[in-house]
């Protein structure tokens, strides 16, 4: 129901209400406005919207204020129940159900009404919180991947943000401290507090009633892993953001949040400054910027991605790829062929073995960054990747190794360091027999005698966690705030 159409249920409900109070019928009513009892019907139930002179009328006629008739409040109980019905039955998720609408009548008791609208509201419920299914979550991140390459991966609102909220905390150079990030918390109403019992369906609880934001203890007294947490948990206020409607709106909100943290750790200024003077000098190298700005390889890489194209007029591309070659996470605006399902989507899809993405894994030295060039059907790419290996929360979860890859255009090659290496390789993915398909000799010979043992994904058998915010358990949340509400 649309806000027009409520207002106009609402004043059909308080004339009919305040006309039945006087002992009026709907003739005798409109004998005395001007109108036939048909047109004053319609206008009580909603259906005709009356002019200002009529309400006038009417209001008159019934001995009330023009502004009592036009009140936005139920006139009674009764005629709450019968609006809520109403509304419920005009909503997309009912006409979904083909079933016809009910009027409710005057012998329908009150009890019986707000049963059936007990149902509504659960039916609601049920459907606003309803389980994301995997291929809802992975269309709604092939949107938001399509929408960010649109935008070359830039925000520029967010970014003036940070920038605003970095120095308002006194920070000027270098890393963002452990200091300067509580300083933004208080400069908001918060404070920081680390705890040992948070759920863990979390990573961090934010207090509204009582301006507090529960953190880990695990990454004191240094590391990026904490700051990132705490800035996330601000960013939600300062970009005001609503319990998210839908998954689409939760991935959206996540975006944001960890676009804000990146922002703050690694400052548009700051880092605009520090990357061009090394495109200058041709030394461009993420393990640099890293080390600059005390954040993990990946959150270089992937601020790397936010500045390349607007302030380096560079394209480029971001991967993450499990030690199984699969893409958990990507980025490009350059060309490079990732792959796909038939949906656009590009995770858990099988990366090329000739990639550095996937080579860099056989490399003996990785300490450092591997290069490669990879000749492609798109043409030519210049790739650096670093090796890392996951925690013990991700490798209990099978995630392994993993490899992280910044790469260009062969033609932007000539702004990084490690531009003169001489690795080279061939891929003529997606075409199969790149790497995909055996051999025809191989094939031949082991085909009817071997028998794989897969490994299973568990993943890939559940949907996605139900609720407002997915994958939080509300009732260990609300148990923990109870605990910790009073100091």
């Amino acid at each position: 129901m649309t806000p027009r159409t409520s207002e106009l249920a609402t004043l059909g409900h308080r004339i009919r209400h305040f006309r039945g109070e006087r002992g009026l019928t709907l003739d005798q009513l409109g004998e005395r406005v001007g109108l036939a009892g048909s047109q004053l019907s319609l206008i009580e139930n909603g259906k005709r919207e009356a002019r200002v002179g009529t309400l006038q009328a009417i209001a008159g006629a019934l001995e009330v204020e023009l502004a009592t008739l036009l009140a936005a409040e139920p006139p009674n109980p009764r005629a709450a129940l019968e609006l809520e019905f109403a509304a419920a039955q005009r909503s997309p998720l009912y006409a979904s159900l083909g079933l016809p609408a009910v009027r409710p009548g005057r012998g329908m008791p009150d009890e019986a009404l707000a049963a059936v609208i007990g149902l509504h509201r659960e039916l609601q419920r049920r459907a606003s919180e309803a389980i994301a299914t995997p291929e809802e979550a992975r269309r709604a991140n092939t949107e938001l991947r399509e929408r960010m390459r649109e935008r070359d991966n830039y925000l520029p609102e967010i970014e003036r943000l940070a920038e605003q909220q970095v120095r308002s905390a006194g920070h000027r150079t270098g890393a963002l401290t452990h200091r300067e990030v509580s300083v933004m918390a208080e400069q908001l109403g918060f404070q920081l507090l680390y705890v040992n019992d948070l759920p863990d369906s979390t990573r961090s609880i934010t207090d509204i009633a009582n301006g507090r934001i529960y953190l880990p203890p695990a990454s004191i007294p240094g590391g990026h892993g904490l700051r990132s947490m705490a800035l996330q948990a601000m960013a939600h206020r300062l970009l005001g953001h609503e319990r998210p409607a839908s998954y689409a709106e939760f991935l959206q909100q996540r975006l944001e949040i960890n676009y804000f943290a990146a922002c703050a750790l690694m400052p548009l200024e700051a880092s605009v400054a520090f990357l061009s003077a090394a495109k200058k000098d041709k030394r461009l190298a993420v393990e640099d910027f890293r080390d600059a700005f005390g954040v993990t390889h990946e959150a270089a890489a992937l601020r790397f991605t936010n500045l390349a194209t607007v302030h380096l007029d560079m394209r480029m591309h971001f991967l993450r790829v499990s030690g199984d070659g699969a893409l958990l996470k990507g980025y490009e605006n350059d060309g490079i062929p990732l792959p796909t399902d038939v949906t656009g989507s590009i995770e858990g899809q099988r990366v090329c073995k000739k990639w550095s993405a996937r080579s860099a894994f056989t490399h003996t030295n990785r300490t450092t960054e591997f290069y490669q060039y990879t000749d492609t059907p798109a043409g030519t790419f210049w790739c650096a990747t670093q090796t890392g290996r996951a925690d013990a929360a991700q490798r209990a979860s099978g995630s392994g190794e993993y490899s992280i890859t910044v790469g260009v255009p062969f033609a932007d090659a000539k702004w990084f360091r490690g531009r003169e290496t001489t690795v080279r390789a061939e891929s003529r993915c997606p075409d199969e027999s790149c790497c995909r398909r055996a051999p025809a000799g191989l094939a031949e010979r082991w085909a009817g005698q071997a028998w794989p043992s897969a490994r299973l994904h568990a993943q890939i058998l559940s949907p996605l966690p139900s609720g407002t915010f997915p994958g939080v358990d509300d009732a260990s949340v609300y148990e923990f705030l109870e605990a910790h509400a009073t100091p």
